[in-house]
């Protein structure tokens, strides 16, 4: 069963990205280097509740 999760910026904090994960296979958290619009720039960002 796959979940959807949102993807914040690491910087400006901003919740840029939509995305979905599996929940069986991949417990931590999702982080991925994703361009931020706001900030202008590659940041990491996190997936968020």
């Amino acid at each position: 069963m796959r979940e959807l999760i949102t993807l914040e910026c690491g910087e400006c904090h901003r919740r840029n990205y939509n995305s979905t994960r599996d929940k069986k296979q991949k417990k931590e958290r999702l982080e991925a280097r994703k361009y931020c619009r706001a900030c202008r720039k590659h940041t990491l960002h996190r997936e968020t509740k």
